[in-house]
């Protein structure tokens, strides 16, 4: 891991720009910690991560400041300054002739979209969750928030280390998660906009149904995909401060 830029913000969060084997990324650690920093990953949709800024840096901020957690995040593949992946541009490419025609969008679509993602994506939060672990300050333990719902599936599935997590619901899952989401045994607090254009409401709540966890909340709102309340940030930090301290 290599630091390429540091800044104290005005809260006196640390914000520091890393690359990670060519992989850009953010961390950001509260402005004073007397122990080890409990770590929260935020995953974030293949929109890039400078484009996304603004709400991962609010949301690792209000992390900082409530809790005392940290917070990183890490570019996807394909997306942002990281080199463009045709497979994945193509699937895109169908997905928005499908939405744009008004058609179904196909389980052949889905799978090519986010599939090769996950496969790719997972292993590097892995990585990179092994490179922050080593920083001074941080100690764990590891919550995972946000980001591509079926890349959240995965690395919860296979990442002992995360022990809680956040999801944001969506219905562009393959059929092959919802095998994966049975796995998921850890506590979960789920969001869902009731009324999500892009999103099948029904497909969002077999997806939740499917999880094993023995504690899982489903946080559920009235609005399209960006209205999510204001007070749901809190209601997030208030769930990690119960599993990460």
């Amino acid at each position: 891991m290599h630091f390429t830029s540091e800044r104290r913000l005005d809260d006196g969060v640390l914000e520091r720009e890393f690359t990670l084997d060519d992989i850009p990324g953010i961390l950001w650690t509260p402005a004073s910690a007397s122990a080890p920093a409990p770590l929260i990953l935020i995953g974030h949709p293949p929109l890039g991560l400078r484009r996304m800024y603004p709400r991962l840096a609010g949301r690792a901020r209000h992390y900082a400041a409530r809790y005392g957690f940290s917070a990183a995040t890490i570019e996807l593949p394909g997306s942002g300054e990281r080199p463009r992946w045709d497979a994945v541009e193509q699937a895109r490419a169908d997905l928005r002739r499908a939405m744009e025609a008004g058609e179904p969008v196909g389980d052949e679509i889905v799978d090519a979209l986010v599939l090769p993602l996950v496969e790719k994506a997972v292993p590097e939060w892995q990585a990179a969750l092994d490179a922050l672990l080593r920083l001074p300050g941080l100690g764990g333990p590891v919550g995972y928030e946000g980001g591509v719902i079926s890349i959240g599936i995965r690395l919860t599935v296979v990442e002992p280390r995360i022990v809680a997590a956040g999801f944001f619901a969506g219905s562009l899952v393959p059929t092959a998660m919802f095998e994966e989401a049975r796995q998921v045994t850890i506590p979960l607090h789920v969001l869902l906009q009731w009324d999500d254009e892009g999103n099948d409401r029904q497909a969002a709540l077999d997806l939740f149904d499917a999880f094993s966890s023995k504690e899982k909340t489903l946080h559920a709102n009235l609005g399209g995909h960006t209205g999510v309340p204001q007070f749901e940030l809190d209601a997030g930090a208030r769930f990690f401060a119960r599993h990460l301290i």
